[in-house]
């Protein structure tokens, strides 16, 4: 099945130093875009994450310090990666979680101005879970009678999510072959930002989901309690959520001008 697109989506899967978005670092990446007209192009890369590679990461995904010694340096990728992705929807494997996220992260660092405002994202994971409940290897398994050889390698991970939101399209008539509708039925929960730190009341708005003001509207405690916003952006909290913090913030302000 062709997916039905209006415009490219491009389906990744990170390797990464571990799985704490603002702490960990990007060892592999690899995105296959596919076109609304069916063509299909994929690039892959190795990086330097300029920081230790744990045991405990390369035992999953097998790859080493001495693999990435010599790699360029994310920085030094990201416009290239930006480029990829910056006409496209996004899609992957628990992607609405963790690598988009995550790359949005690594993008912030790089000086690029990441946001996932007029793009979708499809999470294949959660379609998955929804109906099945089961892994990416049984997951290809299942729809596909395939088995995924090289699992953990960023490039036949991003090639199997892809096979295997096609057959998820062929076996359930539920599922329209639409950017759209995927994006929505793969969102388990709608936030301002990807870590969830700032939700949407029954209004609308921007609310925090954390902390002593969780439920409140973020304009009103920023208004009435500007030392908290300094906090928020000294805080660890991930770079994007400070983004979106931010925008809020200028856009109150704008609004309250003549």
């Amino acid at each position: 099945m062709q997916l039905n697109l209006t415009k490219p989506l491009c389906f990744f899967d990170l390797e990464t130093t571990g799985i704490n978005i603002t702490s960990d670092r990007i060892v592999e990446i690899s995105i296959l875009k596919v076109f609304p007209n069916g063509k299909e192009e994929n690039k892959t890369w190795r990086v330097n994450p300029e920081m230790p590679i744990p045991a405990q990461a390369t035992a999953v995904h097998g790859i080493t310090n001495e693999n990435v010694a010599n790699a360029p340096t994310f920085k030094t990728l990201a416009k290239e990666v930006y480029t990829w992705i910056k006409d496209a929807d996004l899609g992957g494997f628990n992607s609405n979680r963790f690598d988009i996220p995550l790359l949005a992260e690594e993008l912030l660092r790089a000086g690029i101005d990441f946001d996932m405002k007029n793009r979708k994202s499809i999470d294949v994971q959660t379609i998955f879970h929804k109906m099945e409940q089961r892994t990416l290897s049984a997951a290809l398994k299942f729809y596909c009678d395939k088995t995924l050889d090289n699992a953990h390698s960023a490039e036949a991970d991003t090639i199997a999510t892809y096979h295997v939101l096609k057959a998820q399209l062929d076996r359930y008539d539920e599922l329209e072959n639409d950017a759209q509708f995927l994006a929505e039925f793969s969102t388990r929960r709608k936030s301002a930002d990807f870590a969830g730190f700032i939700g949407f009341d029954a209004d609308g708005d921007e609310c925090f989901s954390f902390g002593k003001h969780k439920g409140k509207k973020v304009t009103e405690i920023l208004q009435h309690n500007p030392g908290y916003f300094g906090w928020l952006l000294d805080a660890d909290f991930p770079l994007y959520t400070k983004k979106v913090l931010t925008n809020i913030k200028l856009r109150s302000l704008n609004q309250k001008l003549p």
